[in-house]
């Protein structure tokens, strides 16, 4: 499992051209889910995400967590994290994990960062979608369920 995760002051994404969901300050979470993963990964990498603490203090310290804030979450599923470019020119996706099994993975993890955090917003597996958003800092951190 692969997460992209940007520390945001606004996002939202526009599902099938349509549906507009959007969120205050927070963070967006590119998921990519791969081959393999299990519900043991997916909690170890929704806990990982919700205690980092990335947001400032009143000292300018990155000592807060988006609990500690009430910060929002806005969570899309994007297999193309798990492109393998080593070969070639046209990515490889075979390490991401088979789409019935991965939109499974991905709603469960929506699900358990609902149990932490109130507000969670998210994109349609599978779908066409726009993401918007204003990445503050900039800060993006990126995850590999691999490294935790």
């Amino acid at each position: 499992m692969k997460a992209v995760i940007q520390l945001v002051s606004k996002a939202s994404v526009t599902v099938e051209q349509k549906e507009k969901r959007e969120i205050g300050p927070g963070y967006v979470i590119l998921l990519g889910v791969a081959e393999g993963d299990t519900e043991e990964i997916m909690k170890k990498m929704v806990k990982k995400i919700i205690d980092l603490r990335l947001f400032q203090d009143e000292n300018g310290k990155t000592n807060l967590s988006i609990e500690d804030i009430g910060g929002e979450l806005l969570v899309v599923s994007q297999f193309t994290l798990l492109a393998d470019c080593r070969k070639g020119r046209r990515p490889s996706f075979i390490k991401a994990g088979n789409p019935a099994e991965a939109e499974k993975m991905y709603r469960e993890f929506i699900e358990e960062c609902k149990k932490r955090v109130q507000t969670v917003k998210h994109g349609e597996f599978g779908a066409y979608m726009q993401v918007e958003l204003i990445n503050d800092g900039p800060f993006t951190i990126v995850l590999d369920s691999d490294e935790l």
